[in-house]
């Protein structure tokens, strides 16, 4: 499910960093190349890496950037997150400082890479990089979507209370962000704040009610809090949403040890990495 998530945020960056904020101005050369090189990257990936080898070592300076771009979309198709994360890395150091808001989206794909390796301390020098790309670029929404992805890391390094004030960044850069509300609810029901928990589930669920994660968490929640009727509502609306979904399956379990004669709570718990925008 977590490679599932990484992969998922790296191509909602990868498409942004197609698409950066202001008026719309004619896009160059090099981006409607790159624009059809990612979508090779994620149909034919094995090819698209040949191509966007070829197209870099026929290109310099900042204009790297885009090919470079294209091989970390290629090897994330691929499963390859060292080999992306290097290539992300690459893509952002030729770019310059001209373009903050690259920077940082490309600091935050790298990090992404490298959260996928369960390497959280690297993770974390990438997306704090990001985060000061971010707050360069003046974009509020870049900036919560890098939040969002320090604090995954941070709370696989332990580092709760950094995570709680992160994630608290995150929802003040944007309040309409599902996962930064979705990661908070999962953070405060680990750390046994069910009142606050709940009350970010419940935000989450408002601006995302079709989302099954959000369901999942929040049957969590109601279960440890003793509100099993409303646990079992979460879990089954899981399943009826999204039936072939992970969640589904995860869903289905909870509800299993529910109908156990022993009245047994679920031992399973989501992932603290929740997804990234």
């Amino acid at each position: 499910m977590i490679t599932a998530l990484i992969s998922a945020s790296l191509l909602t960056l990868a498409q942004a960093a197609v698409e950066a904020p202001g008026p719309p101005v004619p896009r160059t050369v090099a981006e409607d190349r790159l624009i059809a090189c990612l979508e090779k990257a994620r149909k034919d990936p094995t090819t698209a890496i040949v191509e966007a080898g070829q197209w870099s070592e026929q290109t310099s300076g900042p204009d790297r950037t885009y090919p470079q771009h294209c091989l970390g979309m290629a090897y994330t198709s691929l499963l390859r997150w060292e080999a992306a994360e290097q290539a992300f890395v690459a893509a952002r150091e030729v770019l310059g400082e001209g373009d903050p808001y690259r920077r940082a989206q490309l600091a935050a794909m790298a990090g992404n890479s490298a959260l996928a390796q369960e390497r959280a301390a690297a993770a974390l020098t990438h997306l704090n990089l990001a985060a000061s790309d971010a707050e360069a670029s003046g974009d509020a929404g870049l900036r919560a979507v890098v939040e969002i992805d320090r604090a995954r890391a941070q709370v696989l390094l332990g580092q709760m209370a950094e995570a709680e004030a992160t994630l608290t960044s995150a929802r003040t850069f944007d309040p309409q962000s599902p996962y930064a509300w979705l990661l908070s609810a999962t953070l405060a029901r680990r750390q046994n704040k069910l009142a606050d928990a709940q009350s970010y589930i419940e935000t989450a669920a408002r601006l995302s009610p079709g989302y099954p994660e959000i369901g999942l968490e929040a049957g969590v929640i109601a279960i440890l809090g003793g509100r099993e009727d409303a646990a079992r509502a979460s879990w089954q609306s899981v399943v009826d949403l999204a039936p072939n979904s992970e969640e589904a399956i995860t869903a289905r379990g909870y509800l299993a040890q529910l109908s156990e004669p022993t009245e047994a709570q679920p031992t399973a718990e989501p992932s603290a990495e929740t997804p990234s925008e």
